[in-house]
């Protein structure tokens, strides 16, 4: 049976794990016992609170142990465990692993971890860290594969949609609890009190989709990424399903998968 872990179970990881499951791969899920995506309506970590969640008609289910995984696979589900230091990688001795977990460094992430190794974003270094590199940046080399030296660096700004880059993205203006007042998929205006944390409230910077926000009661730090709102009313349509960017990444992600099978014989 062909495991693939993928750590992280975010957004952008859960167009990878689409394709991978929809190509026959018996993907697990590895992730923090308290995820922080934002765009959670297309997030298989929505999983580790609701017990499971599904994204474009695929469940996920959360689970504790190998008889657990096993069992979610027999059922057609995708198994998602608490496990961000990837201590079941050993016991299962899957494939492949790939580190979606895309926090702009290595976490801990490394070659000998699988037969075959893939990352996404900044952070790694090609055929040392891991086999390929998938490039995240917007524009013309998204998705890309590499195979020596790194991905671009993280710029700090958000690609542009619509014409808005930074404006688009919200970030935590302090440190608590945040208690949401509006919910992913409703239409805002610029100014508008979308949740609060503590006192502070948090507005929305510009006017259109609010395409993504944090669990309410989420214990949220200054600077964290909380929101995201979509200037693109059109795309009210596309809100609950996988992004292009996820979708070209996760084709990456998957084209990678399939030149190392071949390369290593696997």
């Amino acid at each position: 049976m062909e495991y693939v872990v993928v750590r992280g179970g975010g957004d952008i990881a859960s167009g990878s794990i689409q394709k991978l499951y929809r190509s026959g791969f018996k993907v697990i899920i590895l992730e923090v016992d308290k995820p922080t995506a934002i765009r959670r309506n297309v997030a298989f970590s929505d999983a580790i609170y609701n017990g499971e969640t599904s994204v474009e008609g695929i469940i996920a289910i959360k689970v504790n142990n190998i008889e657990e995984i096993r069992e979610a696979h027999n059922n057609d589900f995708i198994p998602i465990l608490i496990d961000p230091e990837g201590k079941i990688i050993d016991e299962i001795k899957p494939l492949a692993v790939i580190d979606a977990i895309l926090a702009k460094k290595n976490l801990g992430t490394n070659k000998s971890m699988a037969p075959i190794t893939i990352a996404l974003g900044p952070g790694f270094n090609a055929g040392v860290d891991v086999d390929i590199v998938i490039e995240t940046m917007r524009g013309h080399n998204l998705g890309r594969l590499i195979f020596e030296g790194y991905a671009m660096p993280n710029t700090g700004v958000p690609g542009e949609i619509g014409g808005y880059s930074k404006e688009r993205v919200i970030y935590s203006e302090a440190d608590g609890l945040i208690k949401n007042v509006s919910k992913i998929g409703d239409i805002v205006n610029k100014n508008d009190v979308l949740a609060y944390i503590g006192e502070t409230k948090v507005k929305s910077p510009i006017s259109g989709l609010l395409r993504g926000l944090i669990k309410d009661g989420t214990m949220v730090y200054k600077g964290l990424k909380i929101g995201d709102v979509d200037p693109r009313l059109k795309e009210v349509e596309n809100y609950t399903t996988i992004s292009d960017k996820a979708r070209n990444i996760g084709g990456g992600v998957l084209e990678a998968l399939l030149i190392m099978k071949n390369i290593k014989n696997l």
